[in-house]
């Protein structure tokens, strides 16, 4: 036997991921072409729906790779799971995780420090509009449409604060792509964004306390936000007084490569910091990539990271949308609909109003409100929650879905010819 029962097992676990990433590699380029070339959209529109072809829910639980592998028993490409929030492997999720972390720290790497913290107060507003409108709208809805009693009922916490979610990480593809990452409104967009995932914490942190309590637990909500401020203050703060001597350090390095891979495992560092602090991985990989972005090390690795992001952070998008299943609704597909619409109105104008009155001029304003626009996996992470702890049921679970792919969907569209018009954003 070349292999204990043990290691085969852990064999064929490696050979599936690694065939599940050949395929999401190969598909989400072809599919990014068709998009980008051809319907003139942006390229991360075809890889969220090349993981809705290929996801457990539709391609992935019909493809048996044993007729394309003779003698294989691997199963199916993507096994449609027996709970919704087990739709992708925990090895898939991990790979996926990865990417989203080379993705923001990339991003860090390329935002304006200056512009960065000359648009903190604007960012802090968008914001603060982008949780609390988005929020009320949701508990409201939720109670108005008879799926809670009241707007403290935790059913309606948690549709609320999926409302509240912003993904950094789809907004900040297509500023990348188009060299808009640097703009007042790229800059309020990511920083704003960054702010949204704190106070979306919290907000999940209440809606968690009332679920398992029955009851908001202030000294969980402020723990939270102390160990928010305590890790941004202390992380991003000392990356900022260190940033120049970590970069000649590494670049003193002679060994190939070693710049990508330290670089890299700051990144790892802060994120795995950021995680154990109650906060998203994303942000600790994003405060990384900003604290080195002013440093010699940040030019250096500017070409060999993009190499990284370009193999990467396709993963993440594809992950993405082979999490939906647009067929779970039963009879919430009005409420979905509904919902959908409050959440496009509530994140547009309470993110883009506060842009509105801080000097942004409409158009700059409808850039933000835009940008801000895209749930994506941080509100099915708090629908996931919420569903896992019995919290709401399957078709307010499919209602948070459909939500989530239309604003992830909508927004790349709509940014994109908002920002291709060269008009300033600023009011003169």
């Amino acid at each position: 036997m070349l292999f204990s029962p043990g290691e085969s097992d852990l064999t064929e676990t490696v050979t599936l991921l690694v065939l599940q990433l050949a395929i999401i590699l190969v598909l989400a380029k072809l599919g990014g072409e068709l998009f980008s070339r051809y319907l003139k959209l942006p390229a991360v529109v075809g890889e969220l729906l090349v993981g809705v072809a290929i996801g457990p829910y539709a391609l992935g639980n019909i493809v048996d790779l044993g007729t394309i592998i003779p003698g294989s028993d691997l199963g199916k490409l993507f096994e449609k799971p027996a709970i919704p929030t087990e739709a992708i492997s925990p090895e898939l999720f991990s790979v996926s995780t990865i990417a989203v972390i080379v993705l923001l720290f990339v991003v860090g790497m390329e935002t304006d420090l200056a512009q960065f913290m000359r648009y903190a107060r604007p960012a802090s507003a968008v914001a603060l509009g982008g949780v609390v409108v988005p929020f009320f709208f949701g508990i409201y809805a939720t109670v108005l449409f008879g799926f809670a009693e009241s707007i403290t009922d935790p059913e309606a916490l948690f549709m609320g604060a999926a409302m509240t979610a912003t993904s950094v990480g789809i907004t900040a593809r297509v500023l990348s792509e188009r060299g808009k990452l640097g703009t007042p409104e790229g800059v309020t967009i990511i920083a704003a964004a960054v702010i949204d995932d704190v106070l979306g914490i919290l907000i999940l942190t209440i809606a968690a306390g009332v679920a398992d309590t029955g009851e908001v637990s202030i000294g969980a909500v402020l723990e939270v936000a102390w160990k928010a401020l305590a890790f941004l203050g202390v992380w991003f703060g000392g990356g900022l007084l260190v940033a120049k001597y970590i970069s000649r350090f590494v670049l003193s390095l002679r060994v190939m490569g070693a710049g990508v891979a330290i670089a890299l495992g700051l990144a790892f560092l802060s994120s795995g910091l950021a995680e154990s602090f109650g906060l998203a991985f994303i942000i600790g990989a994003y405060a990384t990539g900003l604290a080195l972005s002013r440093t010699e090390l940040a030019r250096v690795l500017e070409e060999p990271m993009t190499a990284v992001y370009n193999a990467f952070v396709p993963i993440f998008f594809v992950v993405q949308g082979m999490q939906v299943d647009v067929t779970v609704f039963g009879d919430a597909i009005g409420f979905g609909i509904v919902l959908t619409i409050l959440a496009i109105i509530s994140k547009v104008l309470g993110s883009g109003l506060p842009a509105l009155g801080t000097g942004f001029n409409t158009i700059g304003s409808a850039r933000i409100g835009f940008g801000m626009l895209p749930r994506g996996e941080v509100a099915l992470i708090i629908a996931g929650i919420g569903l896992t702890k019995g919290v709401i049921e399957q078709d307010l679970f499919g209602v948070a879905i459909f939500m989530t792919i239309v604003t992830t969907l909508i927004a790349p569209v709509v940014l994109v010819p908002l920002f291709n018009r060269e008009t300033s954003g600023r009011r003169a």
